[in-house]
Formats: C-alpha cells, sequence, structure tokens
C-alpha cells in the first residue's frame, strides 16, 4: 500500500484512541516467516463543482508487495515492502517511482513498532493490512487511526473484481473531518470497507470512498482508492457468488456494471472537453498531521512578462537590412545620354553637367 493512503484522513478524536480497544480477547493467527502478499491499488480523484475542480481528474497505480521475515518470541514481526507507482492527471502530468524498506509490527497489539510500509502522518498507528481474525460480528479494532467494526466474518468477496469470490471478514468504518490546506477549507466525509482473510488475518482487498466539499464557494471532489490481492503465500478460501449477484457495496453487479460504462464514458468527454485548459496544479495526498505524498507537483510555469519574439531561427544570425536610395536621372547636354543629377561631368563625353 502506497503514501496515497494518506488520503484517508482521520478524525483528530480517533488519533487518540487507547490501544486496548484492540487486545485480542481470543487466540489469533500470529504471523510466519515467509508469510507474504502481493497487491494491486487504484487511487482517483475525480473534480466535481467550482472553478478549481469541475472535469479535474488524478489517478494512481500502484502494485506492491509486503512480506515477513522473521517473528520474534515476544510477537515482533520484521517485516519489508516495495511498491512501483504510477500518477496521472486528466492535463498529461505523469509521474513514476518506486518505494522499499523494512519495518517491524506487533503480532499482539497490531501496531507499527519501528518504521511503516511507508505510511507518515499517523499517531502510533495500526497495520492496515493485518487483524486479529478470531474478532465475532461486533467487534470493534482500528486499520491506522480509523476505528472499525466487523460486519461479518463469512462474507463472499469479489476478487480483483472479476467473479472470482472469497470468504473473508467484511468491516466496515466512516468517519468525518476538516480539511484545511492550500486549496482551501473542506468538510470531507469518508467510509472504509475492508475485507480480511478469516485464516491469517491479512488483508484480501478493500475500497475507500470521500466526499470533499467546501460549503463558501460551493467547490467539492471525490477520492476513491480501490485495493486487492494478486497473489498470497498462503491459499484463500473460494466462497460461492451471493445470491443475485451482489457487489461488496451491496448493489447488484449489472447495475454496477452500468454504473461503471456511464461514468467513464462522462470522465472521457469532460477530458476531451478541457483538453486544452491549463491545470498545472494537484491535490497533494496527506493525512491532517501528516506529510505530502505522491511526489513533487508539477511546476507552474513562472508569472512576469513574456519572452522576447524570434524572427529568425535558432542559432542563425540576423539578416542585415539593405536600403535602396533612387536618385534623379538626367540628360546630358552635350550627348544626350542620361545621367545622375548629382554627377559633376558626363560619363560618356565628359562635358561638364552644367
Amino acid at each position: 500500500m502506497s503514501a496515497r493512503l494518506l488520503w484517508l484522513l482521520i478524525p483528530v478524536v480517533l488519533l487518540a484512541a487507547p490501544a486496548v480497544a484492540v487486545a485480542p480477547a481470543a487466540a489469533h493467527y500470529v504471523p510466519q516467516s515467509g508469510d507474504h502478499f502481493q497487491y494491486f491499488e487504484e487511487w482517483a480523484l475525480t473534480g466535481e463543482t467550482g472553478a478549481d475542480y469541475t472535469g479535474y481528474a488524478e489517478n494512481e497505480y500502484v502494485t506492491g508487495t509486503i512480506g515477513v521475515t522473521s517473528v520474534a518470541a515476544n510477537g515482533t514481526v520484521a517485516a519489508y515492502y516495495s511498491s512501483t507507482d504510477r500518477w496521472e492527471n486528466n492535463t498529461g502530468s505523469e509521474y513514476a517511482w518506486t518505494s522499499s524498506g523494512t519495518f517491524t509490527f506487533s503480532a499482539s497489539t497490531f501496531h507499527y513498532l519501528e518504521g511503516t510500509d511507508n505510511q507518515t502522518g499517523y499517531t502510533n498507528p495500526f497495520v492496515w493490512f493485518y487483524m486479529n481474525d478470531s474478532l465475532s460480528v461486533g467487534s470493534s479494532f482500528y486499520v491506522l487511526n480509523t476505528g472499525m467494526n466487523v460486519v461479518s466474518t463469512d462474507f463472499a468477496y469479489d476478487l480483483a473484481p472479476g467473479g472470482q469470490y472469497v470468504r473473508t471478514i467484511f468491516t466496515e468504518g466512516n468517519g468525518s473531518y476538516e480539511r484545511d490546506d492550500v486549496y482551501g477549507i473542506f468538510s470531507a466525509t469518508y467510509n472504509w470497507q475492508s475485507y480480511f482473510d478469516p485464516s491469517t488475518g491479512y488483508i484480501v482487498g478493500y475500497l475507500y470512498t470521500e466526499q470533499d466539499t467546501n460549503q463558501s464557494n460551493g467547490e467539492s471532489f471525490s477520492v476513491s482508492d480501490l485495493l486487492y490481492v494478486t497473489s498470497t503465500s498462503y491459499p484463500l478460501t473460494p466462497a460461492s457468488a451471493p445470491s443475485g449477484g451482489s457487489s461488496p457495496s451491496g448493489f447488484p453487479t449489472a447495475l454496477v456494471l452500468v454504473l461503471v460504462v456511464v461514468i467513464v464514458v462522462i470522465v472521457i468527454v469532460v477530458v476531451i472537453a478541457l483538453a486544452l485548459r491549463s491545470r498545472a496544479r494537484r491535490l497533494p495526498a496527506h493525512s491532517p498531521t501528516g506529510s505530502v505524498g505522491f511526489g513533487p507537483p508539477p511546476v507552474p510555469p513562472a508569472v512576469g512578462a513574456p519572452p522576447p519574439v524570434h524572427l529568425t531561427p535558432s542559432g542563425q544570425p540576423a539578416i542585415q537590412q539593405v536600403v535602396l536610395r533612387e536618385t534623379v536621372k538626367v540628360p546630358c547636354q552635350y550627348c544626350g545620354t542620361l545621367i545622375d543629377s548629382t554627377a559633376t561631368v558626363c560619363p560618356v563625353c565628359g562635358a561638364p553637367r552644367t
């Protein structure tokens, strides 16, 4: 999971949540050396209203890996992460980068201990990719700094999504906060649905959605973050598709597909219509107390006098101007030859002009 999960902005009240709220009540799976999973993540921002956001869009695509290298007797887990990221927006700006490192976390408290998998800006965060798989329906725990509740311990999750269902623990959390940065003040609300493997407690997938609105000027934008595993070192349990072909969000699959097609068409039309519109700035991803992620933002052009206009190709000398001056011709009074009026003698007969 990339630093873009800093979009999952956490209410301040959750930042101070006590760790005892997630103390394990029963035996649960403890990570083993060699455990690992790969995932794909697609993050998107869609502008909706306002001078700065109407028609604006940006996306990030992440391919990542998290793995366990060792587990101490006290439950301290040594792990590693790596990811390849690509970010782009609808004006043609694009960035790509990689990140990797090591960190430790506790299999008892589910907190990060030393370092994280590139998660910044959180206060004593819990890991996002591993939970207590022994929790029952209605139990609460934390993902990073967001409070989550166990909704189901036997949920058929559409992996990918593409009709490949696996058994998961379905959890959900909601929240709101005030965004206050250089882009303005926004009231944000979010919903986070996460799905974990009931045999190991490792993440299988999640969907995070957020809506930001500035009541003073009417500007708004929405954020979505979809993640799912693409391979695991442990088997996932196959499950039957839910009756009626429902997606994790509860909408009929056919309706979801229709909505996706409509949204894609609208986005394409908007992008074409605004293709010539200059949008140098982009919205940074961050948490209320964290740092900006995503790599360097586009650099806007400097404001000032326009550059000089060159009428000759670069590297070639300028063409020298040639001025022609016209003189009056008069006939020689001796031989009749037309000579310049400025001449003192005739160049033919040699007679003086006057």
